[in-house]
C-alpha cells in the first residue's frame, strides 16, 4: 500500500504512520511526505479554511502522484471563539472509493501568542517567540510547548488519522458494495 502525505513536515509524515499503522496493522505500507501547497492562507484562520487546506492538499497530491492508495492532507488552523483562540487540524484521507475526513481535538491558545497572531506572525513563529524555541511546528508545536511534551502535534494529530480512516475499514458501510 502507497500513502502520499501532502506534506514534508516530519511531525505531520509520523502522525500519517503511526494513524495507518494502528488501523492498517495487518498490512505493509509505505509513506512518501510530498510538498504540495495548501492553496489557503499561510495561517487558516477558521474551521472551513483549515478542512479546505487538509482537502486541497489531499487532492493535489492524488493529481500528481496517481499511483497510490491513499492522499493523506493535514492542516493546522486557528479559529477565534467565544473570547478565545484555539488551535486544531483537519485530516481528509482520499482514495479511489471515497474520503476520510475528522478533526482534532481543539485547544486555547494563551494571550501572548494570540496577541501576536493579531499583530500577523503565523502560530508557529508566535509560538518560537514566545516560548524561546526554533521551528517548534516541525517539531512539538504549540500543544507540545503548552503541555510541557506531554501531548505533541504528532500524537494531537494521529487520533484524527485513525478516525478519518474509520469509511476504510468499513467500506461497505459508508461507500457501498
Amino acid at each position: 500500500m502507497k500513502i502520499i502525505t501532502a506534506s514534508q513536515n516530519p511531525v505531520k509524515i509520523k502522525a500519517v504512520t503511526e494513524g495507518f499503522k494502528k488501523m492498517f496493522s495487518d498490512q505493509p505500507f509505505e509513506v512518501v511526505g510530498v510538498n504540495i501547497p495548501s492553496g489557503v492562507s499561510d495561517q487558516p484562520f477558521s474551521d472551513t479554511e483549515t478542512w479546505q487546506g487538509a482537502y486541497n492538499r489531499a487532492q493535489g497530491a492524488k493529481k500528481v502522484y496517481s499511483d497510490a492508495d491513499y492522499w493523506v492532507g493535514v492542516e493546522g488552523g486557528i479559529e477565534e471563539k467565544d473570547g478565545r483562540m484555539e488551535a486544531f487540524a483537519w485530516i481528509v484521507v482520499l482514495s479511489t472509493k471515497g474520503t476520510g475526513q475528522a478533526r482534532t481535538a481543539a485547544f486555547a491558545l494563551p494571550p501572548r501568542v494570540v496577541s501576536l497572531i493579531h499583530e500577523g506572525i503565523e502560530l508557529g513563529e508566535a509560538d518560537d517567540i514566545v516560548f524561546g524555541s526554533s521551528n517548534s511546528k516541525q517539531k512539538s508545536g504549540a500543544i507540545g510547548l503548552l503541555t510541557k511534551n506531554r501531548i505533541t502535534r504528532e500524537t494531537l494529530y494521529m487520533p484524527a488519522v485513525m478516525m478519518a480512516l474509520i469509511p476504510f475499514l468499513n467500506e461497505e458501510l459508508y461507500f457501498g458494495g
